[in-house]
């Protein structure tokens, strides 16, 4: 049952339940009422008539039954209007009857007892008592017909009726349309929902309600916005392990089948020496690139499910020592390494800290084609450090700089597979800068070089 129906439904019932009891309680009070006031009618009537008789009797010395007689039909005269039926006995035999007949029970003297009558018609209200005329125990009982006081209450309950019935249509109808207007948000928010299931991820739900409603949508569409973004992280996280398969595959593809073929020639005596020196030289250094391959997976796997535990470093000792191992070899390929270092300590981890400088250095070097320098800055901040390596190379195309920490990614294929680079050194530096809380800031100009920054936040000693 739709949320609609059971607002209409529960609102009828509510109403038909409240208009009905108040209803009720109206026309039983107005009855009641009006039963009340025939009922003191009819006493005041009874003791007027009482109360004539009895001064009759004092008035007279001895009163006979003939002159109460003219006495009871003198007063019905002149109040007939007050009773529709009267009934004086005697201990024996009726003295005086007129109008309707009442129901005869025994009083005592100086006892008034009211009887109503609500069964078959006409409906009755009687009031009987007795007296004492001349020593004589008498009986006087009144009728009043109240009938009219029934038929205006069944007139009443037959109007309610019909009032109850249009009331509760209407309501029912009112009850509809708001509950249609309160569920409308709602209807939004479930086709919203139901474009997200079926894919379609931008769709959102635009509420303005300004209640609960509202607010339910707000995060209804942050929740959308989330979804979207992981599924969007997914599916580019999808995206990029093809993709690392792929490139990995062609990695291994190129060298494995000339090493193959160079294995079978040698294996087969059909080379000169020169020749089968030239395929050993180059299983051998294929050899090593393909070592040097796994080498840099197995870190960075490592990198991503070890935790490192991060130890008090002075990155100027770092920077120092990793320049001195490099930079002769620099030197030869006519590379100039220069570094400036700012004295302090942080919280490092040394040995990956030694691996992301050399990486980037690596990097920087490639970039060169006919020598050039490297210059790198350390800087100390509130959180850690900050490494700046910086060349004057070739520079990275603007619309590379987002992919170029992916694994096996390479700007340029050709040159960097001809270098012996695999596409694997900055995403092991980006790996080694998110472990220390921190991230690689890429700067670079077409032509002019590229300045790589490596913020460690591991934290101040």
């Amino acid at each position: 049952m739709k949320l609609r129906l059971k607002m209409t439904l529960g609102a009828m019932t509510l109403l038909a339940l409240i208009f009905g009891i108040c209803g009720s309680l109206l026309i039983s009070a107005s009855f009641d009422a009006s039963l009340e006031t025939e009922r003191d009618s009819a006493l005041g009537a009874y003791y007027s008539v009482q109360s004539t008789l009895q001064l009759a009797n004092s008035l007279g010395s001895q009163m006979g039954l003939e002159d109460i007689v003219d006495t009871l039909s003198l007063l019905e005269k002149r109040g007939g209007d007050l009773w529709d039926g009267v009934l004086l006995r005697g201990e024996r035999d009726p003295i005086y009857r007129s109008g309707l007949t009442p129901e005869e029970r025994y009083t005592e003297s100086g006892v008034c007892a009211v009887s109503l009558s609500g069964r078959g018609d006409p409906k009755l209200l009687q009031i009987s008592g007795a007296l004492t005329v001349n020593g004589e125990k008498l009986s006087l009982y009144l009728v009043r017909d109240i009938s009219e006081v029934y038929a205006l209450r069944d007139t009443q309950l037959s109007t309610y009726r019909r009032l109850l019935v249009l009331t509760v249509i209407l309501g029912a109808a009112g009850s509809w349309l708001m509950a249609a207007f309160l569920t409308r948000p709602l209807s939004r928010l479930t086709y919203a929902s139901r474009q997200i299931a079926a894919g379609e991820l931008g769709s959102r739900a635009d509420v303005r309600s300004g209640d609960e409603v509202e607010a339910l949508s707000h995060e209804f569409n942050a929740m959308a916005d989330r979804l979207e973004a992981n599924i969007g992280e997914l599916q580019e996280n999808a995206r990029r392990q093809t993709e690392f398969m792929g490139s990995f595959a062609h990695e291994l593809k190129t060298p494995m089948t000339s090493i193959i073929g160079y294995a079978d020639l040698i294996r087969r005596r059909m080379l000169s020496p020169e020749e089968e020196q030239e395929a050993a030289n180059y299983i051998f250094s294929e050899g090593r690139r393909l070592e040097s391959l796994s080498i840099k997976l197995l870190d960075l796997l490592m990198l991503k499910k070890r935790d490192f535990e991060l130890t008090v470093a002075s990155p100027a000792v770092i920077i120092a020592g990793v320049v001195r191992v490099m930079r002769p070899n620099l030197t030869k390929a006519g590379v100039t390494l220069r570094y400036r270092a700012a004295e302090g300590r942080c919280m490092l981890e040394p040995d990956l800290t030694k691996s992301l400088l050399i990486n980037l250095i690596d990097n920087a070097r490639k970039a060169m084609d006919n020598g050039g320098a490297i210059f790198i800055i350390s800087e100390m901040t509130e959180t850690g450090c900050a490494i700046s390596v910086t060349d004057n190379g070739r520079g990275i195309p603007e619309k590379e700089l987002a992919r170029i920490t992916e694994a096996f990614y390479r700007v340029d294929k050709s040159r960097s597979r001809a270098q012996g680079g695999v596409g694997l050194g900055l995403a092991l530096c980006d790996e080694i800068a998110r472990l220390h809380s921190g991230e690689l800031k890429i700067r670079s100009v077409e032509g002019r070089g590229t300045s790589i920054t490596a913020t460690l936040n591991g934290g101040r000693a």
